[in-house]
């Protein structure tokens, strides 16, 4: 297996309607976040602005977008509705992408939250 060294290498590693999907969050969360650094975590995407903020994966039936904030995904709870749901994840089908307006609204609170903590 390949080493994943890049958010760009991983997306050609994934199937095309995950990569797909995937590559939308990507745009939603560098459009929210511009000065988020992106690496690798955990091998999958992450973003870090002082500090962690989201990340995204593809898996073998699901995608998911890891907000890494129970206390965001609890106050953004409105907007979740007709995904599955971990503590600080939302899972959706590669077909169906997470709209970017509300990874846009997640990721700029993560950074509000961030930005507190300092």
């Amino acid at each position: 297996m390949t080493k994943i060294k890049t958010v760009d290498d991983y997306l050609a590693a994934v199937p095309d309607d995950a990569r797909a999907a995937l590559a939308k969050i990507r745009s939603a969360i560098k459009a929210a976040a511009p000065k988020a650094t992106e690496t690798i975590s955990h091998r999958i995407p992450m973003y870090k602005d002082h500090g962690s903020l989201v990340g995204f994966g593809a898996f073998r039936d699901h995608c998911s977008f890891f907000v890494a904030s129970p206390s965001v995904m609890r106050s953004h709870s409105a907007g979740f509705k007709g995904y599955k749901l971990g503590k600080a994840t939302i899972n959706f089908p590669a077909d169906k992408p997470l709209p970017a307006a509300l990874v846009k609204k997640l990721v700029k609170a993560r950074i509000a939250e961030n930005e507190a903590r300092r």
